[in-house]
């Protein structure tokens, strides 16, 4: 799930895709433009079909991404660091850098997710009922009952109680509740949507064999293949907090690490820091001495060897607002949550503004280690 191409900020969160939502918004447009309309709204034009297919498809991908800042937005009220949006093949998914407080967060922040498509859903179609059938408007309205559809059908299924879609948060919000204990709570929802991943992957082997639907079934094997990995990796993500548990970002970091100036090139980057340190990413800062961003190996790689004597590295730089950032005090447990990123999954330590250390994912991995294995 990787970010392949950013699309900036919305009420202040990042926003990015991967290159499969590309792929599915083709299949999508191509999908409505050909087989859904022409049966819907018959004796239009190819053009015709094929500009509604690709309006709606680009709207379906914009549905995606309201469910998904419902969840952040509401996510950063709560008090949860949102280090941003990824839309990808399977529609999107919120990546927050801190854990919710409490069940009840947790559930208030998920359920807002199904309820904003839920609510998208019944405007579209309202809106399809108020356009009408009539010949000059049945295009229309048959690309607003479809998308009108396809939320209420995505709301829907993203509230079937299959750890980690939505409902399955919700379901695990529940069961800690009950229990007062988050890793167990965890523990059974990863469980519970297994099973509904085992149920995906024999459906569709069922529709592939069986019924000789080769799209339909190839897609609900892949679908349950991904649950069952995601609900894999959530119980041992519980396991894994368990053993973090009590352990402060302060003593992972390397504290004090070295700046660069951003201002400087690329040659002199690799001379002046990278050959003769035995680090490999280095915080950087500006003119006044402001934190800027974080000079990565790879940003340096991808510069040709005949431009880096007039590259800056302020213009390869991950920006300051791309970089995860902590605080000494926080759990370390906030660590797991960081994704790679133009940062290379390094965390930032700030201390009242002030730089105080750096956190690789090697760090991580050491202390894991140290933890699972006492």
């Amino acid at each position: 799930m990787n970010e392949n191409l950013s699309l900036g900020r919305i009420a202040g969160i990042h926003v990015g895709l991967n290159w499969s939502l590309l792929v599915v918004a083709a299949l999508i447009a191509w999908s409505i433009a050909t087989g859904i309309l022409p049966a819907a709204a018959p004796g239009q034009t190819t053009a015709a079909y094929w500009t509604a297919g690709v309006v709606s498809a680009f709207v379906y991908l914009a549905s995606l991404l309201a469910h998904e800042l419902a969840h952040s937005i509401v996510a950063t009220r709560r008090g949860v660091k949102v280090e941003g949006i990824t839309l990808w093949l399977f529609g999107g998914v919120s990546r927050f850098n801190t854990e919710s407080s409490s069940p009840g967060a947790q559930a208030l922040i998920t359920f807002v997710g199904p309820l904003t498509s839920l609510l998208l859903g019944a405007v579209f179609l309202l809106a399809s009922v108020v356009v009408g059938g009539g010949a000059n408007s049945a295009l229309a309205s048959a690309s607003l009952a479809w998308l009108g559809y396809i939320n209420i059908l995505l709301g829907v299924f993203n509230l079937l109680p299959a750890f980690p879609l939505d409902g399955g948060r919700i379901l695990q919000s529940l069961i800690w509740r009950g229990t007062g204990d988050r890793l167990r709570a965890t523990r059974i929802a990863a469980r519970i949507g297994m099973v509904f991943a085992y149920l995906f992957i024999a459906y569709g082997l069922i529709t592939f064999f069986a019924a000789g639907s080769i799209i339909g079934g190839v897609w609900a094997v892949f679908l349950g293949w991904f649950l069952l990995s995601a609900a894999r990796a959530e119980e041992a993500g519980g396991l894994i907090r368990q053993a973090l548990s009590g352990i402060s970002v302060a003593e992972v970091m390397t504290p004090n690490p070295v700046q660069a100036p951003d201002d400087i090139s690329v040659d002199e980057a690799l001379h002046s820091y990278v050959l003769t340190s035995r680090h490999s990413t280095f915080p950087t800062h500006d003119a006044s001495g402001r934190l800027s961003g974080l000079l990565t190996m790879a940003a340096l790689k991808n510069v040709a060897p005949d431009a880096r004597p007039t590259t800056r590295i302020k213009e390869i730089i991950c920006p300051l607002d791309r970089v995860s950032t902590a605080s000494p005090a926080e759990p370390a447990t906030n660590l797991l949550n960081v994704s790679d990123g133009c940062s290379d999954g390094r965390t930032l330590v700030i201390d009242n503004g002030q730089l105080v250390g750096i956190i690789s994912p090697s760090d991580v991995s050491r202390l894991m280690q140290r933890s699972l294995s006492g």
